[in-house]
């Protein structure tokens, strides 16, 4: 039994790829009830390939919408510019708490609820499994997954480093508003408000709903309460000029400040982190929740492999995938920010660097032949696909001759999530390599 700490995106997502595999899963979470708000709300292209494997694009699809064109406003007027370039494959807008939803119902579906108000409180491990006390009782598993977040109680229980720092000194609000006067057609922005831009975002659904983010002058061990709707409300019309604009009823705040952190390992032994456990990120780029979403499609083939008899060192690859990503991308999420802070022409512009489709695992241990790591366009899970490019091929392969010239080899193996795992023209490093992994 497999036991994820945190009932966030990473949990859920990799707790709906284990239990399709029929490997046996809980998922615990300290918090009473469901989260219900904003937060990470652009889920990236890739993210929707993964999404599409896991059972899920057409709800979330009908839940959500399209991200709308950008609204600059400015002392003379404004004008409107898209966020991405014509023809680019677009992430789709959806807010968190709607997509945790959708994913606990297609976890039902196999019959696992999440389980509320279930502290980890404290775990030791062996040989052979974790022991964990969950709510003051014991609990036996054969890896512990800790996708609790950024203030994640099992990464700082195993020790692990978390470097980084502040990469903002403002202190901001993101808050679930009611509000009318503006467009919402429009994701309407004020670059030269001080101390920093206003967004007031429209929120999928059909409503009067906007996702509104600002700095503030509170402190961030102040409580969401402590930032009232009169605070928000007066700092919307003061720093827009824009007093026609309400705003009523903010259901759900969060404040902060920008950090880039992450671990130095994501494993130790049979405890595996995953998410903002391993990993926080500035909220630019929408790259947090994604950068999560794919940890636990990773490690899902593999620990479901492991446990039906693949080596254990399958596990390794994990951290040795994953890690350099989760770099890659903290840089980029950063560098966005510093364009937004200094305002910079083009820093709200968002290109393929945000979309998580080039993200390759070259030269991983498990990335064999010239285009072992990378990408494969489309859906193949949850198992191994071959792609049978030649003549001369099984007849149980996949047959994509036009894939042919672009790979120039006879045999493509195309690993669960969607990344090539060796390509070959001989049939036996296919066999070869499922040796390893499977």
């Amino acid at each position: 039994m497999i036991l994820i700490a945190g009932a966030g995106p990473t949990g859920l997502t990799l707790a709906v790829d284990l239990a399709r595999r029929g490997v046996p899963v809980r998922v615990v979470d300290k918090a009473d009830r469901h989260f219900v708000g904003s937060r990470g709300k652009g889920l990236q292209p890739r993210t929707l390939e993964v999404l599409a494997d896991l059972g899920v694009l057409d709800a979330v699809r009908a839940a959500g919408a399209p991200y709308p064109l950008l609204r600059m406003h400015g002392p003379n007027g404004h004008d409107d510019r898209p966020m991405f370039e014509p023809g680019e494959a677009e992430p789709w807008m959806l807010g968190q708490g709607e997509f945790e939803a959708i994913l606990r119902a297609k976890l039902a579906e196999h019959g696992v609820r999440v389980e509320l108000g279930a502290e980890l409180t404290e775990f030791t491990q062996d040989g052979d499994g974790v022991t964990a006390v969950v709510g003051g009782t014991e609990i036996r598993a054969d890896y512990l997954i800790g996708a609790d977040g950024g203030r994640s109680f099992v990464r700082k229980r195993l020790g692990v480093a978390f470097v980084g720092h502040p990469v903002d000194q403002l202190t901001m609000v993101i808050a679930d508003v009611t509000s009318r006067g503006l467009d919402r057609d429009r994701w309407h922005l004020w670059p030269q408000a001080r101390p920093t831009m206003i967004g007031m975002c429209p929120l999928p659904g059909g409503t009067d709903r906007f996702q509104l983010m600002m700095g503030i002058t509170a402190e961030p061990s102040e409580t969401s309460s402590e930032i009232s709707e009169d605070y928000l409300r007066a700092a919307l019309h003061e720093r827009t000029g824009r007093t026609d604009v309400t705003l009523t009823d903010p259901t759900w705040t969060s404040i902060y400040r920008s950090n880039a952190r992450m671990v130095d390992r994501y494993r130790i032994g049979r405890v595996l982190l995953a998410g903002d456990a391993a990993h926080v990120h500035p909220p630019t780029g929408g790259q947090g929740l994604n950068t999560g979403v794919q940890d636990a499609y990773n490690l899902g083939w593999k620990l479901a492999a492991v446990l039906n008899g693949a080596p254990g060192a399958l596990l390794d690859t994990y951290e040795e995938e994953r890690l350099p990503i989760a770099a890659d991308v903290l840089g980029l999420s950063t560098e966005l920010l510093g364009k937004n802070i200094r305002r910079e022409d083009g820093g709200f512009k968002r290109g393929k660097e945000t979309q998580q489709l080039h993200l390759t695992y070259r030269g991983s241990s498990l990335a064999r032949g010239e285009h072992g790591g990378d990408r494969v366009p489309g859906v193949f899970g949850p198992g191994f696909t071959l792609l049978a490019l030649g003549s001369q091929c099984p007849a149980d392969a996949v047959a994509a001759p036009e894939l042919r010239e672009h790979y120039g080899c006879d045999f493509v193996l195309v690993r669960p999530d969607g990344h090539v795992g060796v390509s070959t023209d001989d049939l036996a490093d296919v066999q070869n390599y499922l040796a390893i992994t499977s």
